[in-house]
Formats: C-alpha cells, sequence, structure tokens
C-alpha cells in the first residue's frame, strides 16, 4: 500500500496500461477530456483502452445517451456509465471473457472564460473486480477550486487516474482508497462532496461511513444521505427545497427530538413561499458531535444513524462547529427559499455568546450578520428550567441586557419565534438520561423514544443495549 501511494500519476496509467486484462472505454463530457490523454501519454495503451469519445456538442450528447435537461448531473453520468459499458459487452463478447472490463465517464462544467461559475461534475467507474464478475460502481461529485480553465482540466485528469487506479488496486482499505484518490488533489484546488459505492467489490462497504470518511478528511465540510443509507449530493438533494435544519446529538432520538422536528415543522409550512410538500426535514451531526476522548466512534456514528433512518430522516454530517457557519453553507443551497432551523432554548444561550465569536472581526455582530441575514428563520422549542423546574421558553430567556435589543429586533424582523403547541409532557426527557438507562438495562427508557427506535435499538443492539436471554445471570 505504501509503494502504491507513492507512484506519480503517469506511473499509476502506466501501472493500468500494463495489467493485461483491465481493459475499457472513457467516455467525457464537457471539460473532462483531460483522463484520457493521461493513459495515452503513459504509453503502452494499445492493450488497455477500446476507445474513448467526448461527446462536446449537446446535440451529440442527445443523440448517443437520450435528449436531456440537464447535462452535469448524476442522471447523466449514469446513463453514459450503462451505455458505454453495455456496448463494449455487446461488441466485444469473446473479450469479456477473458477481460476485466472498466467504462469510465465524467460530465464535468470547468470555470467559463468570465470566471462567473462554480467547476464541478459527476465523475463514475464501472468496472469489474474479478473476470466473469458483476460490474462495481463509484460515483462522486466533485467541486474545483482552482482559478483556471486548464488547471481545472488538470485536477480532472489526475482525479480520474486517480479513482481508476485507486479501483482496481487500493480497494482492501477505506484509507488507502482515499489516499490515493485525492493524491496530488489538495482541498484547495478541489472538494469531493459525495461519494457512493455499490457492487461486489464493495458488499461490505457501509455508503454511510464512506460520508463520515469525507468529512473526517476535511474532502468536504458537509454531505449527506437518506434513510436508505445512499450517499447524497447535498445541491442536488435539496435543489429548489425549503431546508428545514434540526442540529444535535440525537444519542438517541427521543421523543422531544420528534415533537420539536414536528412542531417546528408546522410552524415553519405556515411561513410565506413554504409548502408543505417541498420541505426537506435534516437531521445534522457534527463531527464534535461524534468525538469522544478525541477520536470518531464509527459504531456510535451508525447506531445514530441507524435511528434517525428508522423514522425516515435525511441525515447530513458536517465540520460546521458554529451555526453561522452551517447557515452560510445551506444558504447557498437554498438560493433564496425559506431556510429554517430549529433548537432547543438552551441551545439559543451558545448562539448569543459573545465569546463564541473571538475568531471573527466583526464579533457576534458578524456572525448574526452572515447567520441571519440570509432569507432564515429560527424556530426556539422550550425545556424545563434545570434551577427551578419551570417552564424555560423564548419569553423568559435569559440573556445580558445589553443583548435584549437585539432578541428583540430578531423577534420583531421574523428571524425568532417560540414554538408554541408543544407536549409538555415531554420536557422532561433528557438523550444523556436515556443513554444511562440504556446501558444500566433498566426498561424504563422505552417510555422515553419513539416506538421505531425502541425496536431498532433491541433489535440491533444499539448504545450498548444487551438482550435479556444475552446476559449472564451470576
Amino acid at each position: 500500500m505504501k509503494q502504491e501511494a507513492r507512484l506519480t500519476t503517469e506511473e499509476k496509467a502506466l501501472k493500468i496500461n500494463l495489467t493485461g486484462d483491465i481493459y475499457g472505454c472513457f467516455a467525457e463530457i464537457g471539460a473532462g477530456q483531460e483522463v484520457a490523454a493521461n493513459f495515452f501519454k503513459a504509453g503502452g495503451s494499445s492493450g488497455t483502452i477500446a476507445y474513448t469519445q467526448s461527446a462536446y456538442d449537446m446535440k451529440v450528447s442527445d443523440a448517443m445517451y437520450g435528449p436531456a435537461n440537464r447535462y452535469v448531473c448524476e442522471e447523466r453520468l449514469l446513463t453514459m456509465l450503462n451505455t458505454e459499458f453495455e456496448t463494449m459487452k455487446y461488441r466485444l463478447p469473446e473479450k469479456y471473457k477473458s477481460s476485466r472490463f472498466f467504462a469510465f465517464c465524467n460530465t464535468v462544467e470547468s470555470l467559463n472564460y468570465h470566471k462567473t461559475n462554480q467547476g464541478q461534475g459527476w465523475v463514475g467507474v464501472r468496472f469489474q473486480n474479478n473476470l466473469g464478475e458483476a460490474p462495481n460502481d463509484v460515483i462522486l461529485h466533485l467541486k474545483m477550486h482552482d482559478n483556471s480553465h486548464k488547471a481545472q482540466q488538470e485536477a480532472i485528469g489526475i482525479l480520474g487516474v486517480n479513482l481508476l487506479h485507486a479501483c482496481y488496486f487500493l480497494t482492501d482499505s477505506i484509507d488507502a482508497f482515499f489516499t490515493g484518490l485525492v493524491q496530488r488533489l489538495p482541498r484547495e484546488r478541489m472538494e469531493i462532496d459525495m461519494i457512493r459505492v455499490s457492487g461486489p467489490t464493495f458488499a461490505n462497504i457501509d455508503n454511510r461511513i464512506i460520508a463520515l470518511h469525507l468529512v473526517k478528511r476535511g474532502l468536504t465540510d458537509a454531505t449527506m444521505f437518506d434513510l436508505c443509507g445512499n450517499v447524497l449530493q447535498p445541491t442536488a438533494a435539496l435543489y429548489k427545497k425549503n431546508i428545514l435544519l434540526m442540529r444535535g446529538r440525537f444519542r438517541p432520538v427521543t421523543k422531544v427530538h420528534i415533537d420539536m422536528i414536528e412542531r417546528g415543522r408546522e410552524q415553519f409550512s405556515k411561513e410565506n413561499g413554504v409548502k408543505e410538500d417541498n420541505v426537506q426535514v435534516i437531521f445534522e451531526l457534527t463531527l464534535k458531535d461524534l468525538t469522544a476522548d478525541g477520536k470518531i466512534s464509527v459504531r456510535d456514528f451508525v447506531d445514530r444513524a441507524e435511528l434517525l433512518g428508522s423514522l425516515g430522516y435525511t441525515v447530513m454530517i458536517s465540520n460546521y462547529l458554529k451555526h453561522y457557519k452551517m447557515v452560510d453553507y445551506l444558504a447557498t443551497i437554498a438560493r433564496g427559499q425559506l431556510l429554517g432551523v430549529i433548537l432547543g432554548v438552551y441551545n439559543l444561550h451558545t448562539i448569543f455568546d459573545e465569546r463564541y465569536y473571538d475568531n471573527l472581526p466583526g464579533g457576534l455582530l458578524e456572525a448574526f450578520g452572515r447567520g441571519f441575514g440570509h432569507n432564515i428563520k429560527m424556530f426556539v422549542y422550550p425545556a424545563n428550567d434545570v434551577e427551578t423546574g419551570e417552564l424555560y421558553a423564548l419569553d423568559n430567556f435569559r440573556i445580558p441586557s445589553h443583548l435584549s435589543g437585539l432578541k428583540t429586533y430578531l423577534i420583531d424582523n421574523n428571524k425568532l419565534e417560540a414554538i408554541t403547541n408543544y407536549d409538555s409532557r415531554l420536557l422532561h426527557i433528557l438523550s444523556d438520561d436515556v443513554l444511562s438507562k440504556i446501558k444500566a438495562g433498566v426498561t424504563a427508557w422505552e417510555d422515553d423514544v419513539p416506538y421505531e427506535v425502541v425496536k431498532a435499538i433491541k433489535f440491533l443492539g444499539l448504545f450498548g443495549y444487551v438482550k435479556k436471554e444475552d446476559s449472564v445471570s451470576c
């Protein structure tokens, strides 16, 4: 593995070219023509490359793959992969019996002449790891940050070689695969915000862990997956949606979390321009909330993902500890649509804490300008006061006197609103208490979480739950 990691782009391409049973094609739309060129330049490609093609004109692309409303999208990439792989099999049935076929495809939009767009694209490989075996897919989305068209093309060429090399030589380890994938491509040049793998080679790989690795390694600051565990590209999945975000640890999900999201959604849906059927609810986990003793617990992360998935929710993983950064990120995706955020009243203390923004030249005012300057509204859920036991809500929110005017401003300008139609019988529930009860084997925790979550925790043995028949009696 160490030797593979030291190979240059040319050496990787040459290694693939000189591996006698690797055989395939390249199909590149838009700005991605550099990948195939790297294999030709390396030498020895006559026994590896069946053909290359580039449908630069949209009319040609339509003739090859069918009409499309959007050309740089996942749907187009999947059509290309299927068409090219099946075409090779049909044209070369005898070769298919003795070779491991691959189809490498991409559809890319690079920086335009006036530099007014974001370079981005979809890249994928359909490949056989063993003779006669069903093919595997690796699909990814990238954003390019080089400030010239030529540099972005070069970066695509490097990525393509890295990807094909990793597929054939680095699939035994997720860490090795990611290391090889981004070799010579620092985050300043390229961001990968979505990867999905499938097929027999990846049968034991959970795509949610792939998503976690993207953020953990700093390849992107946020990615997401749906209730089935499929990794999603945030911009595509949230296109023209009204986003309703709830941040938390969800360890585990409790009835109070569900009440927060349902009551918050009711109020969010009444806002101007929000349609009930166009609301995308997102539960967000930050890396900090996944960290214990300085390490990220993959098992704990999967446990929480299982529970949220069992309830049908989409999950986002991010590296955005501070509220205003998360809002900044989602606002660029929402593009004018109203963005809603649900949080508990005690979390509001952090947002109004001036020490939280010491890193910003403009301090709290800069953070509030970035966090509330967009088309955003925050919904605040009450709690039982930890000191008095009485109701603690937005109305009696304790705030330094010199910031009270800021709170009034946010309320008066429809940026901040209390959740009112809540279930007061649930306010005593705390995730930490529930977790302690689960680990202690006390059955009272079942009253504090949704029925679906109870079933999932028991069936999957989540959060240290031990089935009675599995426990050892003294």
